[in-house]
């Protein structure tokens, strides 16, 4: 994630002592203020559209920094540079031919501990168990849970069992592990941190796939005690997503999900071999390098934007607005949801955004403008605010207290998370997807690939002009989108994944998709309706981006099978298993 910039986030800074800030400089494109960006859209910022549709408000803000091109040394793995829109970046390729590392870059570790049983842990604790056992490695790889706890079936069901050592009690199982994955919910970590922290063996290694726990550290002033390592390992994708595509990717040498890697603190020296060890295991065709902070912050912005929250709002506001306008449901159904996580995804992913606009008609395009021009200041206006909140430590705070009103206390009964599957538009969604022909990605419907791409696009600037990398802004705002999250919302549902993903995504997704619908509703369709002219600076900048040249490289990097999702896919978990 990037550099803080709130007044709140400076509060938190003076108050955490023992923080150590990286050396920053200052990246050309980041320093452009948003004018410079933008040279014609001065008058757009104030005011885009009539009939009620508010001016933007972006402010040209101090020059975002970064990490000094996020450079790493390993001396196990081979390192490459990439240039992205001019950046300078640094990635390490994966694949199944470099199994046979394994064992150098986990040098020192006997036994990998996974802790917890959502959605991180099935995924990663088979794959790197399954890539060890390629290498030939005795390493151990254990899970730990807590007593009683449901997860110990579906664990065993998996292969790992109290007789062979691979299963068992979580304290048990960090107090006998050299790397120690910890991937309990963002609010268990943030109740339990101190009791984790006191099992963990000197000059063992804590390994995050999130940095949430970090930015509640920050938030009361604290960070990680200095006895061990800790390092971060993130797929861009939920954990079904790292499974899935690890055992299609048996057949060729390798396919999953990117992952970013980051070293928060190095007590021996090894973090970084064992860090990028850990993503190779994963199946990662490739890392790259971002810091716990920037992390977090993307990935909690990211759950709330795109990924989840703003598509869940978007295709709400979008059916009603079809339907109401005339549309059949399921017509209303397929020109919405279908459409986005379908064919608008598979063709971002294969081959951009601008090919999205340039497979449509004369008309089509049109269509596409006035939804982008309608669309794209709304979209920002959420997703700026969503990213201050997190930058600032409310987000984070929100879901610790939302993770404890899920239990009764002080009176009250517990309120944990319901359904939102039973409404009209998801049961329609039921029947136009037991009636959908095999492979059949709906049609490509040029208003709504409009408001997505501007989505997807407003999301990018928020995220370029806080000062995140382009290898963190293309995997978050557009790689994780449409080659994870979206083809299971294609083959589910996006109410399916509002109520599968992670607990941090799912609360995400409830509290921020309304926002989103809103303002789409009452500022962009209500612009769209009273004839405002469509912007056609914001439709120039659309084409000029520089980002579309960064996708392009990152695309040749791109496993050459997509994730594939049927019925009986081969989960864990019984209800990813379930055709709807």
């Amino acid at each position: 994630m990037a550099a803080v910039t709130s007044s709140c986030s400076t509060a938190i800074s003076a108050s955490s002592k023992t923080l150590t800030k990286p050396t920053t400089t200052s990246f050309a494109a980041a320093n452009l203020s948003f004018s410079k960006l933008y040279p014609q859209s001065v008058k757009a910022r104030r005011c885009i559209a009539v009939g009620g549709a508010v001016g933007a408000r972006m402010v040209s803000a101090p020059p975002a920094t970064l990490p000094a091109k996020l450079d790493f040394e390993t001396s196990i793995f081979k390192k490459e540079r990439v240039n992205l829109a001019g950046h300078e970046e640094f990635i390490v390729k994966g694949g199944r031919d470099l199994f046979h590392l394994l064992p150098d870059s986990f040098k020192g570790i006997k036994q990998i501990g996974v802790i917890g049983w959502g959605s991180q842990g099935p995924a990663q604790a088979q794959n790197l168990r399954d890539s060890l056992a390629e290498a030939k490695s005795d390493i151990v790889v254990k899970i730990g849970l807590r007593k009683g706890s449901r997860s110990f079936n579906e664990a065993r069901e998996a292969g790992f069992t109290e007789e062979s050592g691979t299963l068992g009690d979580i304290w048990e199982t960090i107090s006998g592990s050299d790397l120690v994955l910890l991937l309990i919910s963002d609010s268990a970590q943030a109740d339990n941190y101190e009791k984790i922290f006191s099992h963990m063996k000197p000059n063992s290694i804590l390994g995050l796939s999130h940095g949430f726990l970090l930015g509640h550290l920050q938030s009361v002033g604290l960070d990680f005690p200095k006895h061990f390592s800790v390092i971060a390992v993130c797929p861009k994708g939920m954990g079904p997503s790292v499974r899935r595509l690890y055992v299609q990717g048996k057949e060729i040498n390798g396919a999953g999900i990117n992952s970013s890697f980051a070293v928060h603190q190095d007590v021996d020296g090894r973090a970084t071999d064992v860090a990028l060890g850990w993503s190779v295991a994963l199946g990662s065709p490739f890392t790259f390098a971002t810091t716990l902070e920037q992390e977090y912050k993307s990935d909690i912005f990211g759950e709330r934007g795109i990924l989840l929250g703003a598509v869940h709002g978007i295709v709400e506001s979008l059916f009603r607005r079809f339907t109401e306008n005339g549309m059949s449901e399921d017509l209303a159904y397929k020109n919405t949801v279908e459409s986005i996580t379908g064919v608008i995804s598979k063709t971002i992913s294969t081959k951009g955004m601008l090919a999205v606009y340039n497979a449509l008609s004369e008309d089509g395009k049109r269509e596409f403008e006035k939804a982008y021009s309608a669309s794209f200041y709304p979209c920002m206006d959420i997703l700026y605010e969503c990213y201050e909140d997190v930058a600032s430590g409310s987000e984070i705070r929100s879901v610790v207290l939302a993770g404890r009103r899920f239990y009764e206390k002080e009176g009250l009964p517990a309120f944990p998370m319901g359904k939102i599957d039973q409404t009209r538009m998801w049961k329609v969604g039921e029947v136009v997807r037991s009636t959908r022909p095999a492979g059949d990605l709906g049609p490509l419907y040029p208003f709504t690939a409009g408001v997505f791409v501007a989505l997807m696009m407003a999301q990018i600037e928020i995220l370029r002009k806080k000062g995140h990398s382009y290898s963190e802004i293309i995997n978050e705002s557009v790689i994780e989108s449409v080659d994870s999250l979206n083809p299971f919302m294609h083959a589910r549902g996006v109410s399916f994944m509002v109520d599968n993903c992670s607990t941090t995504a799912r609360l995400g997704s409830r509290k921020w998709a309304p926002r989103f619908d809103y303002i789409l509703t009452q500022q962009a369709l209500v612009a769209v309706d009273n004839g405002a002219p469509i912007n056609q600076d914001l439709i120039s900048n659309f084409m000029s981006d520089p980002v579309h040249g960064a996708i392009e490289v990152c695309a040749e990097l791109r496993p050459t099978l997509d994730i594939s999702v049927p019925a009986d896919a081969d989960f864990v978990r019984p209800e990813l298993r379930q055709s709807n």
